[in-house]
């Protein structure tokens, strides 16, 4: 039986990550990701600068749109994903009004699934989701997508445990169509024991340019700063990174920020540059950003990482060729 190519519908695409993760074909820190038996039918992002970097790095031509402009009534999809806007979930600063705007776009999504009714449905989102006023917006979406036809499971993966040099916890959300009746199964960490450290994505501590050094008042600065303020939170090698985020353009010394240290005696710190930042994520080098560094530090701070989304496509698509198997027999004995 000749393998079957499922469909795809990415929404809320931001530079690719998650959409690279499900194409797979790309090579990591020496292990080969393969390539899934996937298509795309549709990528999209709000975002024009997004759509440059998604045009510089995919076959299938993305398109710059609102969600709520977008129509496909009509079409079918095997998979619909979306990292749909996360601001209103963040555990950052939690007096965000977590019904905003952006947080109902992911009714849009659901929209789209009515739609195109797929058999499977992949949604990912801060950790801060889950807990949101005591758990129940994520109670709602889960039922929403149920009331769609979908068995809903949600899961948070900490990337580390994947092979990605950071500790990045993401909420997973995964709807299976009633009628495929395969249990889905979250992936289980391939690195749970063996994290993959930051020394092997920084080539050196030296910086390929003197701008990516912290200034000496941005270091006063922090010296100066109250006891408890998180700061300084310099990076070791021997271990993952602390999870990156869309502000490292601007990233400080008085903040959560990831930073390295280069020199403990002369106080020099430094930014990561955009190559190492985009490694850290779990991105090929490969992988372009046609943009300025600073669309590039926050597209790649809002990323999927891509090495993760391989992981959980996988089982999506061992599940739908598990499927199309037993429907396949079930067919050829009747």
């Amino acid at each position: 039986m000749p393998k079957t190519v499922y469909s795809v519908v990415s929404l809320f695409a931001g530079c690719g990550g998650g959409d690279l993760g499900m194409r797979g074909g790309f090579k990591f820190v020496g292990k080969e990701y393969k390539a899934h038996p996937l298509s795309f039918a549709h990528i999209s992002d709000f975002d024009k600068h997004c759509v440059v970097t998604l045009n510089a790095n995919f076959e299938t031509a993305a398109e710059h749109l609102d969600v709520r402009d977008l129509s496909l009534d009509g079409y079918s999809a095997d998979i619909v994903v979306g990292g749909f806007p996360c601001q209103s979930f963040s555990t950052v600063n939690p007096t965000k009004d977590p019904y905003d705007d952006r947080a109902q776009l992911y009714k849009e999504m659901l929209r789209v699934v009515r739609q195109t009714k797929p058999k499977v449905v992949i949604g990912e989102n801060v950790k801060g989701l889950a807990v949101l006023n005591k758990g129940n917006f994520l109670k709602r979406i889960v039922e929403d997508l149920e009331a769609e036809g979908y068995r809903v499971k949600t899961q948070i993966l900490n990337a580390a445990d994947y092979g990605v040099p950071q500790k990045r916890q993401r909420l997973f959300i995964v709807g299976v169509r009633h009628d495929i009746d395969i249990e889905f199964m979250f992936p289980e960490p391939t690195h749970a024991n063996n994290w993959v450290p930051l020394s092997k994505v920084i080539d050196s501590l030296i910086p390929e340019d003197d701008k990516y050094y912290f200034s000496q008042k941005a270091v006063d600065g922090m010296k100066n700063a109250k006891n408890n303020m998180k700061r300084g939170l310099a990076q070791s090698l021997d271990g993952p990174s602390l999870t990156l985020t869309s502000h490292l353009a601007k990233v400080s010394l008085n903040s959560r920020d990831p930073v390295l240290l280069v020199d403990p005696k002369k106080e020099l710190y430094r930014r990561f540059t955009v190559r190492e930042a985009a490694r850290i994520q779990s991105f090929p080098d490969n992988f372009e950003f046609p943009v300025s560094d600073h669309q590039a530090y926050r597209q790649i701070g809002n990323a999927i990482p891509p090495v993760l989304m391989w992981n959980v496509t996988n089982q999506v698509v061992h599940l739908l060729q598990q499927f199309e198997e037993l429907h396949s027999k079930t067919k050829n004995s009747v």
